[in-house]
């Protein structure tokens, strides 16, 4: 199959991507600790990958409560900026674009990486019973069970809505394309979407439009930051992720999608159910989504070219997301226009380590050398 529509450029707000083959964020667990300041290797990991259309960084705490993964970046301190700006800079060489992905883990996450060994905020207590990444003495990821949830105040939620306003600014700051709200995979934005793990009973809980409230708010926020023309987000409407189910209820994620698109963003990253085991979509529900957002949509999970092909001819989306692919893969891109063989993944060094597995996946030119 020719994948001639994956190299047409394509809109994002007032921008334009080369191609509609994505970097999907991938979190690699590399950054340094304290302070969770991207590694160094960093700018050359994403600058290897600038023939995408656009590299979408991995996940990004917008503050040290934010954090739930040992070795995951953030961006809210001037040492973070400065570090992300060698990055970006390093794409911007390469005639790359490049946005940063911010979220707030929420329950998925562990005391020893919180703020006074706290136990990290959700919507409710609700314990899923998931596990996180910590890291050993050597600093290589270690698996660790979360520690259980506590409802975030009121004023808690006021500042996680600041603080994704303050990263949005950071992003800025640090030369970004722009930015990607976290609201998928049952992280914060997520939980409190979700109906199995927001038991609240005051404004942020209980009816669709309560629980949709603090992903609005955190919209909101970011396009005062930033604008709406600078600001993206990822979603995950149907399946469940990290433990916490989000069900197959499509009318209340089609209106959350209606809500989103009232705000003019850049786009709408949808990451599918079956990467995860999920139920994939239907050919119905990817026209609901299309009918609800007027502007780019990425689709993640599952893809290959040829999927990405049929799909982007069909009118459901308008690029697509590869992940792991492009973990093995520099030249993504380069590869799938020219029907190229892909290099063999390495797992165990997909998350901590040093650059094996990181920055020394060969190039196609590299293998025919």
């Amino acid at each position: 199959m020719a994948h001639d529509s994956l190299f047409e450029p394509v809109k994002m707000g007032s921008q334009t991507l080369k191609n509609r083959i994505i970097m999907a964020p991938l979190t690699r667990l590399r950054a340094v600790e304290p302070g969770d300041v991207p590694i160094t290797w960093a700018a050359e990991y994403y600058s290897q990958r600038a023939g995408a259309g656009l590299v979408i960084t991995e996940a990004t705490q917008v503050s040290f409560q934010a954090k739930g993964y040992a070795g995951a970046p953030g961006l809210h301190t001037q040492d973070q900026v400065t570090a992300w700006k060698a990055i970006v800079d390093n794409v911007h060489a390469k005639d790359g674009k490049i946005v940063v992905q911010l979220w707030h883990t929420g329950l998925v996450s562990h005391e020893s990486v919180q703020p006074e060994r706290r136990a990290p905020i959700s919507a409710s207590d609700v314990d899923v019973g998931i596990r996180t990444s910590l890291r050993d003495s050597d600093n290589q990821a270690i698996r660790a069970d979360a520690t259980p949830p506590r409802p975030a105040s009121l004023d808690e939620i006021q500042q996680v809505i600041a603080d994704f306003a303050h990263a949005t600014k950071c992003a800025q700051e640090a030369g970004f394309d722009g930015i990607e709200i976290h609201g998928a995979h049952g992280y914060l934005l997520h939980q409190f979407w979700a109906e199995h793990t927001n038991q609240r009973d005051d404004e942020y809980g209980g009816s669709r439009e309560n629980r949709a409230r603090l992903t609005l708010d955190v919209i909101d926020a970011c396009v005062d930051a930033w604008d709406a023309d600078h600001i993206g987000i990822r979603i995950s409407p149907l399946g469940t992720f990290n433990n916490v189910e989000g069900g197959y209820e499509e009318d209340d994620n089609i209106w959350l999608i209606e809500q989103i698109n009232k705000r003019g963003l850049m786009y709408l990253h949808l990451s599918e159910p079956d990467w995860a085991g999920g139920t994939p979509y239907s050919d119905e529900f990817r026209q609901r989504v299309r009918d609800a957002f007027d502007q780019t949509i990425i689709a993640a999970g599952g893809y290959d070219a040829d999927k990405a092909e049929k799909n982007i001819k069909a009118g459901y989306i308008d690029a697509v997301a590869f992940g792991r692919d492009y973990i093995a893969n520099p030249d993504l891109a380069e590869r799938i226009q020219k029907g190229a063989p892909l290099n063999e993944q390495h797992p165990e060094s997909f998350y901590g380590g040093s650059t094996v597995g990181y920055t020394d996946y060969p190039y196609l030119e590299q293998k025919q050398a």
